[in-house]
């Protein structure tokens, strides 16, 4: 009866091994910084990929919540240099406010930020991803990738940058959030 077992967990080891193998060799494996393009506006924008965050979010200007019909919709700019002159330009967007969430602030001062959704392209796929809007951090990067958005697009390998090229079009998006 022991040998009859060890066969029968030597032959699902057998036969779920290269599965296991295959996924794994699917997998994307993106650098800690990376290049993304926002949809349909077609703007690149570099991202950091960072698991010690939770949330995603984009750094913008002149956020100004609005009333559309019903809806309550936010106005804002996302700063990206110009490619000839390097200078900041501020790039127009109008979204839908998913929701806004309470920020915790120094010394009891808190606030509160737009949630909006967004497609973005990373490599050659589109995803739609909620983006806390953010009007201060890291000046570095105009988008930050948190674990809520990882852990469906990919590993993460902190000793690379920049492996992919943003290749996608408008009508691809993925639903992830």
């Amino acid at each position: 009866m022991q040998t009859f077992s060890k066969l029968i967990l030597g032959t699902t080891f057998a036969l779920i091994l290269p599965q296991l193998a295959l996924a794994a060799s699917q997998t994307q494996v993106f650098g800690w910084e990376e290049e993304a393009v926002l949809l349909p506006e077609q703007t690149a924008v570099k991202i950091e990929l960072d698991t010690s965050a939770e949330n995603s979010y984009l750094m913008a200007i002149n956020i100004e919540p609005f009333g559309k019909g019903s809806e309550k919709w936010v106005r804002f700019l996302v700063q990206v240099p110009n490619a000839l002159t390097g200078a900041l330009v501020g790039i127009p967007y109008e979204r839908k406010i998913v929701r806004t969430e309470k920020v915790k602030g120094l010394i009891g001062r808190g606030g509160h930020r737009q949630v909006v959704k967004m497609d973005l392209c990373i490599g050659s796929q589109t995803y739609q991803e909620e983006l806390t809007l953010k009007s201060r951090g890291k000046k570095d990067y105009t988008m930050v990738l948190g674990r809520n958005t990882l852990q469906h697009l990919g590993a993460v390998d902190v000793t690379r940058t920049n492996t992919v090229k943003p290749e996608c079009h408008a009508s691809t998006a993925k639903q992830t959030s």
